[in-house]
């Protein structure tokens, strides 16, 4: 297996002396956070067993891009999450926007990504409450991915949403009208494209003027797909909120001039893709987001701010949510030898910071 961090070693010297001026802050501190995980760069503990073996085990960068981070956070994320489904039946809502406004996107992310988010959660809440289908008051979890499985650049936004909520006088559960329906998509899709064009002609006519007229004409797409209880979407969405676009095990190759990795089709066929090494680094480090953007957020009633109509919704459904599992404990390696836990018995500091003359 190849590390994504051996990539970056080996090549990221010659993409930067190539876009330097260019590159991103935040490209920049992903890869340096990148290639120094796990090595001695970010010091490291030292475990002990009775039986005399030492082992060295080196710090994480747990920077959110980093394929060799994030599955505790992950894991823990999801106990919370599934702490909170209701004894409903869920749906996975995807909107996502023209390819011709990808490259809009890409260019103005810190603006346009958390307006992504809002915008397509707000015409989920704006539609449940408005259309004949439901009128009601829902809640839902909204998550932002930017690729595709080959890492091409696709935004696009993911919505777990239990299927019903409050009446519009918060007395009443409202459940959809027919149990394998729940909202109209050609709807959504529309209302998630006004909304923005909405937002966007009001607040930042600049950036407005820069996208074709006929991108808010033609038909944008939205899926409303049944989920079960919820907790397969959530599996899913899981992947992606602490983790990065791309898992290291996917590179099966590097040449020195090309980069040779696996993903999944539509169809689930595993196909082989080959870039040249700046063209996959690029496509990695297009999905690094912006400094302090939240790619997860909660709408309606399960927001952090609407713990009152959580608690009717709660008091409604007459559920109490499960005992929360216990804190995972930290991390005790086994020892090679003898297969039984190690003691932590030193930590070793991380080097000064190179000065550069």
């Amino acid at each position: 297996m190849i590390s994504l961090a051996a990539v970056l070693r080996r090549h990221w010297p010659a993409y930067e002396r190539k876009f330097g001026p260019r590159l991103l802050p935040s490209h920049r501190r992903a890869v340096q956070a990148m290639v120094r995980c796990r090595t001695p760069a970010l010091g490291a503990q030292l475990f002990g067993c009775d039986c005399g073996r030492r082992e060295l085990v080196y710090h994480s960068c747990n920077h959110r891009a980093c394929p060799q981070c994030g599955h505790a956070d992950a894991t823990q994320w999801l106990h919370h999450q599934r702490r909170r489904l209701l004894p409903v039946p869920y749906y996975l809502v995807t909107l996502t926007v023209p390819a011709q406004l990808r490259q809009i996107i890409r260019s103005n992310q810190k603006l346009l990504y958390p307006l992504l988010i809002r915008q397509a959660a707000c015409a989920l809440v704006d539609v449940a409450r408005d259309h004949k289908d439901l009128r009601a008051h829902i809640g839902l979890l909204a998550v932002l991915q930017t690729w595709t499985r080959d890492l091409r650049f696709h935004p696009h936004v993911h919505c777990v949403v239990p299927a019903g909520g409050l009446s519009q006088d918060g007395l009443r559960w409202v459940r959809p009208k027919q149990p394998d329906y729940f909202l109209p998509q050609a709807v959504l899709a529309t209302r998630f494209r006004t909304r923005l064009k909405q937002f966007l002609q009001q607040n930042h006519p600049k950036l407005f003027v820069q996208i074709p007229r006929t991108l808010w004409r033609i038909k944008w797409i939205a899926h409303v797909q049944p989920v079960g209880s919820g907790e397969p979407a959530l599996k899913y969405l899981s992947a992606y909120v602490y983790r990065t676009a791309f898992s290291a095990e996917k590179i099966v190759a590097d040449d020195g001039a090309n980069v040779t990795f696996t993903y999944r089709d539509n169809q689930r066929t595993t196909r082989r893709q080959t870039l040249t090494a700046e063209r996959f680094i690029h496509r990695f480090l297009q999905h690094v987001l912006p400094r302090g953007l939240q790619r997860v957020r909660h709408f309606g009633w399960l927001s952090a701010a609407a713990k009152q109509r959580f608690d009717r919704v709660r008091a409604l459904l007459d559920w109490q949510p499960p005992t929360p599992l216990p804190k995972l404990q930290p991390f005790v390696p086994l020892c090679p030898c003898c297969r039984k836990p190690m003691q932590l018995i030193g930590r070793l500091p991380r080097p000064p910071p190179s000065i550069k003359q």
